[in-house]
C-alpha cells in the first residue's frame, strides 16, 4: 500500500525566524502520532538550515523547492543537490509550474536535474500538470501525457522510492478554485496508465502521485479518499500550523 505524502510548499515565504517556528509547531502537534503517511516541508533556500533542526523526519522531513543542475562550479545563485543534502534536505521539487511560466524551464533540464538529485540520493517530486486554455480545449490527457514521456524515459535512476509524481493543475493554484475529487482522480489515474506506459507496471503501481492544486483541510479527506491520489503538495495552506495539520489529519481520516 502506497504511503501518502503530504508536502508543504513554502514558495518564496517565511525566513529562517519564521520557517524554523512553523516547522517546530508543525513537528510538535504531530510528535508521538502513529502516522500512516508521509509530511514534508519545502522552506526557501537561506531556511532550510534554520528548519533543518526541527524537520528532522521525526516526524516532518525537510526538502527543497528546486536545485541547480550542476552540483558544483561557477553557476553563481545556484544551489547544488549536493548541499541541500548536507543541509538536511531529502527531496528536492522540480518543475513546478512556476518554474516552467517564470523561468521558462523545460523537459531537458529537469531530466538533468532529477538525474543529479538522484544521484546525491535525494528524492525528486516532479510536477506536471495542464493550464486552463488547455483544460478548455479538452487537452488535458495530452498535455500531461506529453509532460511524463518528455522526462520520466529518460531518466537513469527512476523508481517509486526516489520519485514522485505531483500532478498540479495549474488553473486551481492559488485561483481558489479546485478540482472536484472525481476530476483528480482522473487525472491522477491517467497518469498512472501513462507511467504504466512508460516505466511498467511495477512502479506504476508503487509510485506515489500526488494533487498539487488548491487543497485545504475542509476537502483533504475527499480528496485523498481517491484511489489513486497519494497525497499533496500544498502551497498557501503550508503556512501555518493549523491549516497544514489540518490537511495531515485529512489524509489520516482518508485511510479510515
Amino acid at each position: 500500500m502506497r504511503r501518502y505524502l503530504v508536502a508543504g510548499n513554502w514558495k518564496m515565504n517565511l525566513g529562517p525566524a519564521a520557517g524554523r517556528e512553523l516547522a517546530a509547531g508543525v513537528s510538535d502537534r504531530l510528535r508521538g502520532r502513529v502516522l500512516r503517511g508521509d509530511v514534508l516541508v519545502c522552506p526557501p533556500y537561506v531556511t532550510i538550515p534554520a528548519v533543518a533542526a526541527v524537520a528532522d523526519g521525526n516526524p516532518v522531513l525537510l526538502g527543497a523547492q528546486n536545485c541547480g543542475d550542476q552540483d558544483s562550479g561557477a553557476f553563481t545563485g545556484e544551489v547544488g543537490p549536493s548541499m541541500l543534502k548536507e543541509a538536511g534536505a531529502q527531496y528536492v521539487i522540480i518543475a513546478h509550474s512556476e518554474r516552467r511560466q517564470y523561468q521558462r524551464e523545460d523537459d531537458e533540464l529537469f531530466v538533468r536535474k532529477i538525474n543529479l538529485v538522484h544521484a546525491c540520493g535525494l528524492k525528486a517530486i516532479f510536477c506536471y500538470g495542464e493550464l486552463l486554455g488547455e483544460r478548455k480545449a479538452g487537452r488535458e490527457r495530452d498535455v500531461v501525457r506529453a509532460q511524463l514521456e518528455g522526462v520520466l524515459p529518460k531518466l537513469q535512476y527512476a523508481d517509486p522510492y526516489n520519485t514522485v509524481l505531483a500532478y498540479e493543475p495549474v488553473w486551481a493554484i492559488g485561483t481558489g478554485e479546485t478540482a472536484t475529487p472525481e476530476q483528480a482522480q482522473e487525472m491522477h489515474a491517467w497518469s498512472r496508465e501513462v507511467v504504466a506506459r512508460l516505466l511498467g507496471d511495477g512502479p506504476a503501481g508503487n509510485m506515489r502521485i500526488l494533487y498539487g492544486g488548491s487543497c485545504k483541510a475542509s476537502n483533504a479527506r475527499e480528496l485523498f479518499g481517491q484511489k489513486d491520489v497519494d497525497g499533496g503538495l500544498i502551497g498557501g495552506a503550508s503556512l501555518k500550523v493549523d491549516d497544514f495539520v489540518g490537511i495531515v489529519e485529512g489524509a489520516e481520516a482518508a485511510l479510515g
